[in-house]
This record gives C-alpha cells, structure tokens and sequence, in this order.
C-alpha cells in the first residue's frame, strides 16, 4: 500500500474524530487529555484516548488504543494516524512516546503520514509529519516497509 498525505476533507475527519474522543480520556493524574484516529487501509476510522492508572506503567495511550480497536476489529492496514493534544508552553508540538510509536511501526509503513494536531484555546494547528520522521530506526522484523 502506498502511503500519501490524505485529501484535506479526509485528513480534517480523521483529527475531528480524534478531537471527538480527547473529550472522553481519563487523564485524572495528568490532566494531559489527548485522542488519536487511526484511518484503515479500506477508510474505516477506529479511535482511542488515553486511560491513566494510579499505577502510571498500566496507563495505556490514545494512540494505541486506537491501533489496538482496529487490529481487534481485523485490520492491519494504515493509511494514517491523527493525534490531538492541548498546547505545551515551549513546545511546538507533543510527538507520541516511543511504546506508541514502535506499536505503529508493526502495522504501518514508514511513510504514513502523521497528523499531529495542537488545541490552543479555540485554535487547532495541524503538524503533518511521517512515522519515518519521528521513528527512523524502527525495531522490525521485516528487513524494509
């Protein structure tokens, strides 16, 4: 499958339906609320939210909640993942953490495209970067994506 910036409409679906389920994170030690979308390869949409522990190992990211609901609904295919986060003071954007990003590498090609969006106030800013970009020495077992 080759992957490539989705269409602008398509693309805005996808970080809406992520904005959607940020509203139901559970972020209660935190209070860092962030929902990702993930976009199978026959443009069916599966989303996440981060679920926090008190135990803060067992704290599970949007963006593999995401990515776990597809691959439990059967699909194993990515055309692109949307992330949304709230502003960071001094930070351009949140990238996701290293478990999320390896998980994404299992299932989606270097070259899918990663929409990271930032909510500040009413203001949503989209970052449009690759897996490659953010994880470019992926642990694979397959010898090139």
């Amino acid at each position: 499958m080759r992957n490539l910036p989705l269409a602008k409409d398509e693309k805005n679906r996808l970080v809406d339906a992520a904005q959607q389920v940020r509203e139901r994170s559970y972020s209660p030690y935190s209070g860092f609320k962030v929902g990702a979308a993930v976009l199978t390869d026959n443009d069916q949409i599966f989303t996440g939210t981060n679920i926090e522990n008190a135990s803060y190992g067992l704290t599970v990211c949007a963006e593999r909640n995401a990515i776990f609901s597809a691959v439990g609904a059967g699909h194993k295919k990515f055309k692109a993942l949307a992330l949304i986060t709230q502003k960071i003071p001094g930070v351009k954007f949140g990238s996701p953490c290293g478990a999320c990003l390896q998980v994404m590498s299992e299932f989606m090609s270097l070259k899918t495209p990663i929409y990271i969006a930032v909510l500040e106030q009413k203001k949503r800013t989209i970052y449009t970067k690759t897996l490659g970009d953010l994880l470019p020495f992926t642990f694979t077992k397959f010898t090139e994506k």
